[in-house]
């Protein structure tokens, strides 16, 4: 059986684990359940490589939370603000802008969740924020994976619109921005807003000689490279599988096909 991240649900091996799951939860069946640790990961590596490891919390006890800014001259992933003002305009619908970390000089584990925090403002009324954390190779390539619905998934994403960057102060957490979705607050051209934006949970060892990344866009992240076409897909899959965002009734070009400025300043931009 090859190993995935996602072998847990869509395979015989998962579907009995799930049946010894709820057998215990829902029928109370003695499935052996209540003798495993509470948490099963499966730890990524590059090249497709998976590790089995159990935990008893989520998220882990031991993570070391760790802030990252974002630096605007060298388009960095740094671990202190660089303290100047800056701002940096990209055109929404674009490849957007990537900021790097240097190659590691030793493996750094990525487990669990994160968020991002972005202050920005666009020539329109609204803008669309799609972050994708990102994994290099030594020689440049993008380290992705498997997906359960696309050949070329990148470690994570996250996405906001800023209209709806409303928290429930209540509900939030510091590596997960809850929003309220109650009500919709427009942009002020020009005029900076912040953002905070959940990213998907993730689990993976980079390598040393590996750089860690992070891509701002207004539109969705697209693996490099020909499509791949899929027999009964009836649509090519570019790395986000069926979930893109390019219904016009929703998007219309006059509000998200602008121009979205990031700005910079000391302690503002991080991801966590």
């Amino acid at each position: 059986m090859t190993p995935t991240h996602w072998l847990e649900f869509y395979t015989d091996y998962g579907v009995r684990l799930q049946k010894r799951f709820f057998g215990h939860f829902l029928k109370g069946e003695e499935t052996g359940w209540n003798k495993q640790p509470r948490v099963q990961l499966r730890i990524r590596h590059p090249e497709e490589k998976f590790i089995e490891r159990h935990e008893h919390e989520w998220p882990l006890a031991r993570t070391q939370w760790t802030k990252f800014y974002l630096e605007a001259q060298q388009r960095a992933l740094v671990r202190e603000p660089a303290g100047t003002t800056a701002r940096i305009d990209y055109e929404a619908m674009s490849e957007g802008l990537t900021f790097s970390m240097g190659p590691l000089r030793e493996p750094m584990e990525i487990t669990g969740p994160a968020a991002a925090k972005l202050f920005i403002s666009s020539s329109t009324v609204d803008a669309d924020l799609c972050l994708v954390p990102r994994v290099f190779a030594p020689d440049g390539s993008e380290v992705t994976f498997q997906g359960a619905q696309d050949p070329h998934t990148p470690i994570s994403q996250g996405w906001l619109r800023a209209s709806h960057r409303k928290l429930d102060d209540a509900r939030s957490l510091p590596y997960r921005p809850f929003h309220a979705h109650d009500e919709v607050q427009p942009l002020t051209p020009g005029e900076p807003v912040e953002l905070d934006i959940e990213l998907w949970p993730t689990c993976i060892v980079v390598p040393p000689g590996y750089r860690v990344a992070l891509t701002i866009r207004g539109n969705d992240y697209e693996y490099g490279g020909t499509p791949v076409v899929a027999p009964h897909v009836p649509y090519p899959l570019r790395g986000v599988g069926p979930f893109t965002h390019n219904e016009p009734r929703n998007r219309p070009a006059d509000v998200f096909d602008g121009v979205n400025t990031l700005h910079f300043a000391e302690n503002r931009r991080q991801i966590q």
